[in-house]
């Protein structure tokens, strides 16, 4: 099957609540996860929520990573999409796991984009 990007989304549990609830901490999380996985970094926004609570999306040139955690149930809501063949979702999210120290991590992975040939046309399925 061929497809434009991977999109996968993951529900981290019994992280560090402290991690969680930093801004610049979850920034740096999530920006190196990025890293590691090899992606091309080019936009980062991120908010601190009072009281608690901190949302964010890292821009990279494959697409994007985003992250809303809960600090007062240890709980983050992470979505890395990457397209092409150069970045493999899973790294940054295997990063970001370990990171947040999280004891329990269930996750899905979806294709984006997914590109069928019809004749001597390539169209987007749907």
């Amino acid at each position: 099957m061929n497809a434009l990007g991977r999109h996968v989304l993951a529900e981290m549990y019994v992280c560090d609540p402290r991690a969680l609830d930093d801004v610049e901490t979850v920034r740096d999380i999530m920006v190196g996860a990025a890293i590691k996985a090899g992606a091309e970094v080019r936009e980062v926004a991120f908010h601190k929520f009072n009281p608690q609570g901190v949302s964010g999306v890292v821009v990279i040139s494959e697409s994007h990573l985003a992250v809303h955690t809960w600090p007062e149930f240890g709980y983050a809501a992470v979505d890395v999409f990457t397209c092409g063949d150069k970045v493999d979702p899973w790294d940054a999210v295997n990063a970001i796991a370990d990171s947040f120290r999280s004891k329990q991590v269930t996750a899905s992975e979806i294709k984006r984009g997914v590109i069928i040939d019809v004749g001597k046309e390539r169209v987007a399925a749907g």
